[in-house]
């Protein structure tokens, strides 16, 4: 970005630096980091946050959450003597004062250490099922032991609960070695057991040992995050390390499931999955789910709970062909074992695609947009933009009478080929509103007159939608060009990041990374920001991600919402009856069983995600999921929905596909699941029922 230009030249830096005060055992290059962090976070952000005593507060708080998620490690007085530094954390970052990192990181490896004589002698012994224990997951009502013999009980539970699930899937494995083999010989429950513990003391042996390999740099790198995401939760460090991992992964291919993934807790949670990906081809995993435990093919699973993310990723990654098995607990709260045979994300599936479907005698197109994407480097490269506008070409050729563009689970992209997109279906005028901090809002326009669709035009949005789709959708909504149709919001990420390399700032010989820092925010043509509120749909679907936490607004800290003036501009106007199909649509949704089957579900999926309590009596344990199964399956009636409608590729396809078994492959996928997707049949609804007026014309706002 332009305005990163005007940086604080490094001989301003290099004075900062030896202006520090000398303090024992900590690395010039840490004291660097840190001022240089302090420098560029209060210069750059797009809201800065005064680093005061609540600031501190803040700090000090995620940073032993970071550590200590599930409270294993620290004792009650460890947390008294940390507290004295909760309001000086910002003091210490203006002084270059790292004492409390120092203590805390000191005092961790103390505690992780003493932690091997727990966990070891816990397994030393058998475990008791029959008892009528429970372990409350949601750490944050979890008090820090006061003494160790509360903190070797706190072990014991979690030892347990890591027992009880490997005994629990044994149990399982043995059925089902009998039902193959009546006279295989099913072994006891107590040798069970005992296969159950050494596993588990096989893999939190493991667990210590990666824990041991974490140095210095990769806890500091822990602390600096939590400063930097106190900002807001896209303002992340990249260790050197992080850093040249980022530069791979945009810059080649990247081999794996094709699934992000992100920390909560003690767990690694699924946030997105990679369009094009294994996991989004195999169709089993999904965003919210939480993994538990990774094995290669049939190897032995290795419990990630507690791990690091970074560790966590480097067992679930893996080269091309090879399997991984993931132990998932469902949203449902059901665990499931899936597997994956890895491979290289395929760019194919990230790339417009197009279908033709007949209805009632009229014949409509849609059209999946995965990512707004686009190559700066590469000019003849594809991008979005012109394949969208080819795609629109190409369909009303064939004389569809309507247009759906699909963008659930869109996460964004570009938003040059946002805003060019957005221009296929408007005349031309204002699209977005950019701002940087302290300047007044600028507003980035369609300049060409040239309108590639002008028929009925309905958007498809979910959750999952963000950033660049926001952007789009938005324009659509507050022109009135289309009918929004999704969840009840989109995501709601309504910020811009830049990549900035802090090694400019200093003139040491090493490397000390990189910032992702939040330097602009989206705004409606309207007016409004598209922060934590995203896009409100026209018409409301239910998901089952209707009362989840899964948008901008349930991270930590994310920037408010706000308004700026709106732009100038005018209504297109030119649907004969958009409110009355609006509002017939939603008496249909009402009324409608599997909408109705659909809420009901996103309602219980909700109530069990809040559930955090495990029972640790196998018995109680197997009931409970037994339970959650049971539940589960009273909604299985919405997997069987399904339409009469045929969905077919676009004519200049079918000629492809005659040389491209692959391709006929994937397509024929897509194609029946169009068919069985109640959110797409209502989206031709609505699309169905568009009227346009017979002369088009444009109402100043």
């Amino acid at each position: 970005m332009k305005n990163l230009k005007y940086i604080l030249p490094i001989l301003v830096i290099i004075m900062l630096l030896t202006s520090f005060k000398k303090l024992e055992d900590t690395d010039p290059k840490d004291k660097a980091l840190i001022t240089i962090l302090n420098y560029v976070l209060t210069q750059w952000h797009y809201h800065p946050q005064e680093i005061n005593d609540n600031f501190s507060k803040n700090v000090y708080t995620k940073f032993l959450e970071s550590l200590d998620p599930s409270k294993r490690y620290f004792l009650q007085s460890d947390i008294e003597e940390f507290s004295v530094y909760k309001n000086a954390i910002d003091d210490q970052i203006k002084q270059e004062n790292l004492t409390f990192f120092n203590l805390v990181y000191k005092r961790f490896n103390e505690r992780t250490e003493e932690s091997k004589a727990y966990y070891k002698e816990i397994l030393t012994h058998p475990i008791d099922f029959m008892s009528d224990e429970t372990l409350n997951v949601d750490y944050e009502k979890t008090k820090y032991a006061t003494n160790t013999f509360e903190l070797i009980s706190h072990w014991k539970k979690l030892m347990k609960f890591s027992v009880l699930t490997r005994v629990y899937d044994k149990v399982n494995e043995e059925d089902d070695k009998l039902k193959k083999d009546k006279n295989y010989k099913i072994k006891t429950f107590s040798e069970l057991e005992i296969e159950a513990r050494e596993s588990t003391l096989k893999n939190m042996d493991e667990y210590f040992n990666r824990l041991k390999e974490l140095d210095h740099s990769d806890l500091f790198s822990t602390y600096i995050n939590c400063i930097s995401e106190e900002f807001d939760p896209h303002t992340n460090y990249y260790d050197p390390i992080k850093k040249k991992g980022f530069d791979q992964s945009i810059s080649g291919k990247l081999e794996g499931i094709g699934a992000r993934l992100q920390k909560q807790n003690d767990y690694v949670k699924v946030s997105e999955l990679v369009i094009g990906g294994p996991a989004w081809k195999q169709g089993e995993l999904e965003a919210e789910d939480i993994i538990l435990k990774v094995a290669q093919g049939d190897g032995e699973p290795l419990d990630i709970v507690g791990m690091r993310l970074d560790h966590s990723i480097e067992f679930i990654k893996g080269k091309k062909g090879t399997e991984v098995r993931l132990t998932v607990k469902k949203i449902d709260g059901t665990i499931k074992v899936i597997s994956i045979i890895r491979d290289v994300i395929e760019l194919e599936e990230t790339f417009v695609k197009s279908s033709v479907v007949n209805k009632n005698g009229k014949k409509f197109g849609v059209i999946n947009l995965p990512k707004f994407y686009i190559d700066f480097d590469e000019k003849n490269y594809r991008n979005s933009t012109t394949d969208m506008a080819q795609e629109i070409e190409r369909l009303k050729k064939e004389n569809v009478e309507g247009l759906i563009v699909d963008l659930r689970n869109n996460g964004g992209g570009s938003l040059k080929t946002a805003i060019e997109i957005t221009g296929l279906f408007i005349n031309q005028g204002p699209v977005v509103q950019v701002k940087y901090r302290d300047k007044e809002a600028q507003i980035k326009s369609d300049i060409d007159p040239k309108m590639q669709w002008d028929g009925p035009l309905v958007v498809l949005v979910n959750e999952l939608s963000a950033s660049a789709s926001e952007i789009f959708a938005a324009a659509m909504q507050d022109y009135k060009r289309a009918v929004i149709i999704g969840g009840k919001q989109t995501y709601g990420k309504g910020t811009v990041q830049s990549v900035l390399d802090l090694n400019r700032y200093h003139n040491l010989k090493e490397d000390i990374g990189a910032l992702k820092i939040t330097i602009q925010k989206f705004y409606r043509i309207n007016g409004g920001s598209t922060q934590l509120e995203g896009v409100h749909s026209d018409i409301m679907l239910p998901s089952r991600y209707t009362y989840m936490e899964i948008g901008e607004r349930d991270l930590t800290n994310p920037l408010k919402f706000d308004k700026v003036p709106e732009a100038n501009y005018a209504l297109w106007n030119n649907y004969a009856n958009f409110n009355e199909v609006i509002g017939n649509s939603k008496k249909r949704i009402a009324n409608n069983t599997y909408f109705k089957l659909i809420d009901e579900n996103a309602k219980w999926l909700k109530k069990s995600q809040d559930d955090s309590i495990v029972y640790l009596n196998y018995e109680a344990y197997k009931n409970d999921l037994e339970y959650h199964k049971n539940e589960s399956s009273k909604f299985d009636e919405i997997k069987n929905y399904t339409t009469n409608l045929t969905f077919e590729s676009p004519l200049y396809e079918k000629a492809i596909l005659k040389n491209d078994t692959d391709l006929t492959e994937k397509r024929s996928t897509w194609h029946k699941n169009l068919k069985k997707d109640i959110y797409v049949a209502e989206a031709l609804n609505v699309l169905e029922d568009l009227k346009l007026k017979p002369n088009h014309h444009l109402v100043k706002k």
